[in-house]
């Protein structure tokens, strides 16, 4: 992967809440989610991300995981939002 987090998660928690958070994003839900900047995002899961392992500046490994949105509007733009970064997820009916 190119790219890298704005923070990478060491702490058992708050890998934990990552992997949880993958758990509610199945393929092709459509969702509305707060992110910890708080600006919000909607859009269809393109497919599950996974977690992943990723090093920092100093070094040190993390986890993180790359979603990607496609716009409600206009599927052909994507949104790729770093699940770690999720403050708040809402399903927006079915798909």
């Amino acid at each position: 992967m190119s790219q890298l987090p704005p923070r990478i998660h060491r702490d058992r928690d708050e890998v934990a809440v990552i992997e949880d958070r993958i758990l509610h994003l199945h393929d092709e839900a459509r969702m509305r989610l707060t992110l910890r900047d708080g600006s919000v995002v909607a859009g269809t899961v393109s497919v599950r991300p996974t977690i992943e392992t990723f090093r920092d500046a100093e070094g040190e490994e993390g986890h993180n995981a790359l979603l990607r949105l496609d716009d409600l509007d206009d599927p052909a733009v994507p949104h790729y939002v770093w699940v770690g970064e999720i403050v708040e997820m809402e399903r927006l009916g079915t798909s």
